[in-house]
């Protein structure tokens, strides 16, 4: 009988999450100081009246793939029992010690409510990570669809967690569509130059076009020459449009959902999904330099470009309120992946020049 095998896609998942639940709970990482509050009062204090019922909601939701995770990622070390008291106690310690950081924080308020709510998200993670242990890891089922569809490898698995990344980058509303990278806050200048609209139609087709390519194309290069390459560059593209738009329909306003759809956006979309089509059938060889020119080209589009007044319009009457710590995730997150993926790139080549060797 083989021996089982833990995953190492379940593991990279499982600490790529952790950073984000770390960066939403410290965020915004400024202003540390001892503000003379007892370290652990927050564990007796009484509840808010009235209870914030959406805090409650999101908490549990977002503990809920951390408890998940946590048992996956830690079998078949820990089978059953011990791997779901690994996944409630990782939730429950991790909370305890973000909320008790809280303290610290000036802009942040530590909540027993919150712990319990972030328990109550882990420890139902880990249930339903129980309960799908048999058929994902004891049957293989996960390990059988990531090795037919993917490449084999542990860096094949890091670009799946980074392609997940970008996905969930499509989740910031104030960002072009499909746009990452974008460094202009930090060295914003002021301008009263105007520009005609079409050159903010340029620059959203550009950067659509420029980060789908790339973004596509490193799919298409982890995926086994065998399978739908093209299917799993088009679900993955169609995705992403679907995140943005949710994005932008419960995170700012219903009737603004398609305020993504500019004429440039779709021109951008159209373009990656043809250029993709093509470049699909490339050597790998060829692909790389590819996605590196892709996205060095969608990186600079979207910080040599002036800022978009029609975008301002739109989001300046938007309240960000409870989802400030959420979007100042997912900004960070688009601004740090193009970079990422270009130091992941280097891993790539150098992983297929030792196999040429």
């Amino acid at each position: 009988m083989a021996r089982e095998q833990p995953s190492t896609l379940a593991r990279c998942l499982f600490v790529a999450y952790l950073l984000l639940v770390v960066y939403a709970s410290l965020y915004p990482f400024s202003g540390w100081r001892d503000r003379g509050l007892p370290l652990f009062a927050f564990v007796t204090a009484s509840f808010n009246r009235p209870v914030p019922a959406f805090d409650v909601v999101v908490n549990v939701l977002g503990y809920m793939p951390l408890g998940f995770l946590a048992v996956l990622a830690s079998y078949p070390r820990l089978r059953g029992v011990a791997g779901l008291a690994f996944g409630i106690v990782c939730s429950i310690l991790l909370s305890f010690i973000f909320e008790s950081l809280q303290v610290y924080l000036p802009t942040r308020t530590s909540s027993n409510l919150d712990l319990i709510a972030n328990a109550a998200g882990g420890t139902a993670g880990a249930l339903a990570a129980l309960a799908a242990t048999r058929p994902l890891m004891d049957r293989g089922m996960l390990q059988r669809l990531r090795g037919e569809l993917f490449l084999p490898g542990f860096r094949v698995d890091l670009g799946l967690v980074l392609l997940g990344l970008w996905l969930f980058s499509q989740l910031s509303p104030e960002t072009l569509l499909f746009g990452t990278g974008d460094l202009r806050d930090l060295f914003k200048t002021p301008s009263g130059k105007l520009y005609p609209a079409e050159v903010f139609l340029r620059v959203d087709a550009g950067v659509a076009c420029a980060n789908g390519v790339a973004a596509g194309l490193l799919a298409a290069c982890l995926v086994e020459r065998s399978q739908p390459t093209r299917g799993v560059v088009l679900l993955m593209i169609a995705t992403a449009l679907a995140a943005h738009t949710l994005a932008i329909g419960l995170l700012v306003t219903p009737q603004d959902v398609l305020s993504w759809a500019t004429p440039g956006a779709l021109y951008g979309v159209a373009g990656a999904i043809a250029v993709l089509m093509i470049a699909v059938s490339l050597p790998r060889s060829a692909q790389l330099p590819l996605v590196g020119l892709a996205l060095l080209a969608a990186t600079a589009i979207v910080n040599l470009a002036p800022p978009n007044p029609y975008s301002a319009a739109t989001f300046s009457l938007w309240q960000q309120g409870q989802y400030l710590n959420f979007n100042g995730l997912t900004r960070v997150v688009a601004i740090v992946w193009p970079f990422a993926a270009m130091l992941y790139l280097v891993l790539l080549a150098a992983d297929r020049g030792e196999a040429k060797a």
